[in-house]
């Protein structure tokens, strides 16, 4: 009887169990194209802790790194079509949809780490125009992710000058980068990162535009002798998340995920310059890289200065308001 009594109880204990309300866990699945050990893969890493520690574990927040999932050219069209709650994606992969956001890719309009950080601060004009603009395709911007500044890599000679592009072909990886190159005499070719070493080794460009933080990772300095360092431009990674998604989080966990977003932003922004300087010890240990004079940048200002006008031409209203914007900085 005591058996049975026992057993009648374990069974109660189990059906009251049963009959309550499970315990509400979100789910948040991100795409991301780069491996963890990557910079922004970290940047995301910290993202995902932060969440579900201040969370409570309530908010998951599963990584697929290595364009498991999506390539970069298709993030933006699997967040806002919600095959995906979240992705990191390069800014530029918009251009052809809000052409605007190349304006961090025309030649020295940000030739500072500081007039990057005041453009790309969350209550800057130039980032407010750009991210409700985006907004408007279905994809929220949650942080802005710091990549670094765009240098030349060369194989055959050096390249200091502008004449010295003169009939090259040139690895770009984006319009306005591509009229950079033509502006200097270059034939720009457009490939994907993940492209540039066998393009390199094979000679099937001469030189190359990169992230001065890619030249390690990518052992870039295998193939390219020259390092030449430009920062004729600025390159951002963004972090969306689905509109209708969003909307239909708590306002708690909305808090929750905006906090963690802003911090780790602040966090990778204020380390790209240490990753940045770190990047070009390391490349000076395997290839010649080039510091350029003001003379220098003087020159290649002056004959790129028409990438400018036709960014204007090419990107309306908007690309005007945010050309004042950035020289109003």
């Amino acid at each position: 009887m005591r058996v049975k009594s026992i057993l009648r109880t374990v069974m109660l204990i189990g059906a009251c169990t049963a009959a309550l309300p499970a315990l509400a866990e979100t789910t948040i699945r991100l795409s991301l194209q780069l491996p963890l050990k990557h910079h922004l893969g970290q940047n995301v890493v910290d993202f995902k802790n932060e969440v579900e520690k201040n969370s409570n574990g309530e908010i998951k927040v599963q990584i697929f790194p290595s364009a498991q999932l999506f390539k970069d050219s298709e993030v933006h069209q699997a967040v806002t079509s919600g095959a995906i709650e979240m992705g990191v994606m390069s800014l530029a992969k918009l251009a052809g949809t809000i052409p605007a956001v190349d304006v961090f890719y025309i030649p020295f309009m940000f030739p500072t780490q500081e007039k990057v950080v005041a453009a790309t601060a969350v209550d800057s004009p130039v980032r407010s125009l750009l991210d409700a603009a985006i907004l408007e395709t279905g994809a929220r911007p949650l942080w802005w992710n710091a990549y670094g500044g765009v240098a030349l890599l060369s194989k055959k000679k050096p390249i200091k000058r502008p004449e010295d592009m003169e009939g090259m072909k040139v690895r770009v990886f984006g319009k306005t980068l591509g009229e950079f190159t033509k502006a200097v005499g270059g034939a720009p070719v457009t490939m994907a990162g993940s492209e540039q070493f066998l393009a390199y080794q094979r000679g099937t460009v001469d030189a190359g535009m990169t992230g001065v933080s890619a030249v390690g990772p990518r052992k870039l300095y295998q193939v390219m002798d020259y390092l030449t360092l430009t920062n004729h431009a600025d390159i951002e990674f963004i972090t969306i998340i689905n509109e209708d998604f969003w909307q239909k989080l708590s306002a708690e966990d909305q808090k929750i995920i905006t906090a963690a977003a802003q911090k780790v932003e602040l966090q990778l922004r204020n380390k790209i310059q240490k990753i940045e300087t770190d990047a070009i010890a390391d490349a000076e240990k395997h290839m010649t890289v080039i510091h350029l004079s003001d003379e220098d940048i003087a020159i290649w200002r002056e004959k790129t200065k028409p990438v400018l006008q036709n960014f204007l031409d090419n990107s309306g209203p908007l690309g005007k308001q945010v050309i004042d914007a950035a020289e109003s900085l």
